[in-house]
This record gives structure tokens, sequence and C-alpha cells, in this order.
């Protein structure tokens, strides 16, 4: 704080330039965290309902029938997908022109593509839990490949904190098979899930390129990326046949469509959750908010039913818990103050 006399004999106190810069960082930060906040909640409200939905149309009995088109159902997911995001960016958004590479687009398309198929395809040959812990670690890779191939940089501390988070999800929704905990093995179903989360970090570190050399915009992401989905799941649906299968399965059960609809809607809101924080925030923080959405929504299933918590899941719960908050605390690479 300086002080200057007036021209009236008055002293005045001025704040200098570093007072006023660190205050104008503090109002930023704190905008960025409740900001950061709300895209999270958005991601974990929306994508709560498709789950519901996805689960509701995968595992229902349509007659004597189950739903098995895969392909088609993310097919038709990524079609609303992308009409949400030309509504959107004509109605809605005014993000300029996109100057992203169409290169970029197609390769992280590709690649998200690859994670989802290579995670899918792993449950022929692991349980259920042990996809989910698998999948959990996505913050790991997406980190590392983002610092091998996306130009991105993170404080030592950060990593800490990430894996505080990765190993409270594994302990939290792991699950015993009767009185012992599954004996771990390494097969082809493991290695199919390493793929998906090697193909997790490619994503990531597509994105950190996108965001960092051309600042690419929400609205843009989301409308491209699934663009190239279509095309590729087109072409996998016409080389597969199952296009026509999945026609003729309509065409038996056509309440199907009205499921189809609500759970494409809950994939486009939180699809543009998402791209709005990786736009934002970066892909480390958005792959950490849907990495823990699975680990709250069974957390506020607990604690709404009344259902008990064993040990380790009260030890998974306190290393999420203070992951995140020195996370939010510590986190973030600390900026050196501007010189005179």
């Amino acid at each position: 704080m300086k002080e200057q006399q007036s021209n009236n004999n008055v002293i005045v106190a001025i704040p200098d330039q570093t007072e006023i810069m660190a205050e104008a960082e503090t109002e930023k930060k704190s905008g960025g965290i409740f900001r950061f906040l709300f895209l999270a909640g958005g991601i974990f409200v929306f994508f709560f309902f498709f789950g519901v939905m996805q689960e509701k149309i995968t595992r229902g009995n349509y007659g004597e029938e189950r739903f098995t088109h895969h392909l088609a159902l993310v097919f038709t997911q990524c079609v609303v997908n992308y009409a949400y995001a030309v509504l959107m960016l004509k109605l809605v958004l005014d993000q300029g022109v996109d100057h992203t590479p169409n290169r970029y687009y197609a390769v992280s398309s590709f690649t998200y593509l690859a994670a989802m198929v290579s995670s899918n395809k792993a449950l022929m040959w692991v349980n259920y839990p042990t996809q989910v812990v698998g999948k959990s670690c996505k913050p790991i890779p997406v980190m590392v490949l983002g610092v091998l191939f996306g130009g991105k940089k993170y404080p030592l501390v950060k990593y800490f904190f990430v894996l505080l988070i990765v190993i409270g999800v594994a302990l939290f929704i792991y699950k015993d098979s009767g009185d012992k905990v599954e004996a771990m093995s390494f097969g082809f179903g493991e290695a199919l899930l390493l793929a998906s989360l090697t193909f997790d970090g490619l994503t990531g570190a597509v994105q950190e390129r996108m965001k960092s050399e051309h600042q690419s915009k929400s609205g843009h992401m989301m409308r491209n990326m699934n663009l190239y989905s279509i095309a590729y799941l087109g072409v996998a649906l016409v080389a597969t046949g199952e296009i026509w299968a999945f026609a003729a399965f309509v065409g038996r059960h056509p309440t199907i469509l009205g499921q189809l609809a609500l759970f494409s809607v809950a994939s486009a809101l939180g699809q543009y959750f998402i791209f709005m924080c990786v736009a934002e925030f970066g892909p480390l923080p958005c792959s950490i908010a849907t990495t823990t959405r699975k680990f709250f929504t069974v957390l506020f299933s607990v604690l709404f039913f009344g259902n008990a918590l064993i040990t380790r899941q009260w030890l998974g719960t306190a290393l999420v818990f203070t992951g995140l908050f020195l996370d939010g605390l510590y986190g973030k690479q600390a900026k050196k103050p501007a010189k005179d």
C-alpha cells in the first residue's frame, strides 16, 4: 500500500499493483472453483440419469428379447449429441470460428471410441468390479500422456493428490466376492482395460493440445468429435450388419424409441458439460470429475438408503475427499508475481 499526498494536504492510501493483482487473482480463483463445481454437478446429474436409462435399455426385457445392439446404441447417442451441439452453436453459443485442425478431432474421436469399446469388451473376461476399478485409474494415464504428448506440466503434488483420489475410488467401489476378495490376475480382459486406459490418456493428450494450441471451444469440440464418431460407427454398423438387426428390433418393439430419446438427451446434456469442463479447465480436472461421479453416486445411495459402509469403504471415502480438498487448495502451479 502506497501513500500519496493530494493538493489539499490529505494523505490518500493507494493500493500498489501487486495488491491489485493479488485481489484479482483471488477473485478469479474463487470464481473458477464455483464454475468447476457447477460443471462437475452437471456431469454428475445428467450422467446419473444417463446410467439409469442405459441400464433400463440394456438389461430390460422386450417380450422374450434383450437389447444387444450396442453399436447402434452409441451411434444414436452420437447423432443426438451432434444435433444438440449444432443447435447450441447456432442459437445460443457465439464461439467464433474454429481453427482446430480436423486431424485432432479425427484422432481424439477414434481414441475415445476405442477406449469405450475396449472397456465394454473387457467385461467378457473380467467382472464388473474389476472393470470399474480399472477405469477409476483414468486420471493417471490422462496426466502422464498429457505430459508426454500434450505438452502439459503439473506440479509434483498434483500427482500425489490424483493418486489419493484414484486409490480412494478403487477402495470404495471394489466389491468382495463372498468373504474373500477375488484374486487379481492379468489376462486378456485386463489387457483390454489397459488398452482402454491408454486410449483415454491419448484422448486427453490430444484434447490438451487442442486447448493449448487452438483454444478449442466446447461447442466446436462436441460437434466435430461426434461427427467423426458418427462416421466411424456408421461404417462399423454397415460392415457388421447390425444396422439392419437394430431396425428390425425397433420395428418389433417401438416403445424403445422413447427410452432411446431420454437416454440420448441425457447423454447430450452430460457430454456438453464434459466438453465445457475440458475447454475451460483441461482434460485432467474433467477426468477427475467423471471418475468420482460413480463414487458420489454410490455414496449418496448409501446415505439415503442407510446401507452400512465397511472399514475399507470409509477409508476410501476419506482418501477421495482428502485428495479433492488438497487438490483444490494446492493442486495448481503457483503463478510467479509479475515484475515491475
